[in-house]
């Protein structure tokens, strides 16, 4: 690990977003979920919620550019539960869908907790989870089709995120507890030697300024 390297790891963690974050319900193309976890990347989120299609999902590196080693990424069995688990932990869930009630996704406060409900292309999000989410909002259409790809249109709404963010100052600070982050730049940075530790069950060594380990 050079010292470039780490301090480039140092400086995406403190842009971190421990209060955003992504909810994909039954996103069923590999290729659109990995993209959607190189969007969540894009911006800073620390990491994402699944409930998975029912034949399961592969990840695709090449698409997700990599951004899948260091994303976590929380399974949930259904939308009901893990909206009211994202609702207790202090989230609003706003579920991206073109209905009477949606606004525009411009119009929606970001710079609160916020977690995205996206749906699977075709079957979309579920009457049940649309019903437990906070708010909807819609990207207006202006032409023939109705809807974009899902992860394009996680790209849109994540980027209006990142924008209202940014202007509000959430970005200029690290925002992450102060343990949590020194776990985290430990693992990005000795991703196989963290997992020996984690295995044997011993605590993660501390790091020089530099990255090497201490002691």
């Amino acid at each position: 690990m050079g010292l470039k390297r780490f301090q480039r790891l140092s400086r995406v963690l403190d842009r971190r977003q421990p209060d955003l974050t992504v909810l994909m319900e039954r996103v069923n193309k590999p290729h659109n979920f990995s993209a959607i976890l190189r969007n969540c990347d894009a911006v800073g989120i620390l990491e994402v919620h699944v409930v998975l299609p029912e034949k399961g999902l592969h990840v695709h590196n090449d698409t997700s550019g990599g951004t899948a080693k260091r994303m976590r990424v929380h399974c949930h069995e259904d939308g009901l539960s893990a909206i009211r688990l994202l609702q207790k932990s202090g989230h609003q869930v706003v579920a991206a869908n073109p209905g009477k009630q949606a606004v525009d996704f411009r119009e929606m406060d970001y710079t609160r907790p916020t977690a995205l409900l996206m749906g699977a292309e075709l079957f979309g999000i579920t009457e049940e989870s649309l019903r437990e989410a906070d708010a909807m909002i819609r990207i207006p259409m202006l032409g023939l089709a109705r809807s974009l790809n899902v992860s394009v249109a996680t790209a849109l709404i994540l980027y209006e995120a990142y924008r209202q963010r940014d202007t509000a100052g959430l970005y200029g600070n690290p925002r992450l507890d102060p343990d949590r982050r020194r776990h985290l730049l430990f693992e990005w940075t000795y991703p196989e030697l963290a997992r020996r530790f984690r295995e044997g069950g011993k605590k993660y060594p501390e790091l020089n300024e530099d990255g090497t380990i201490r002691g």
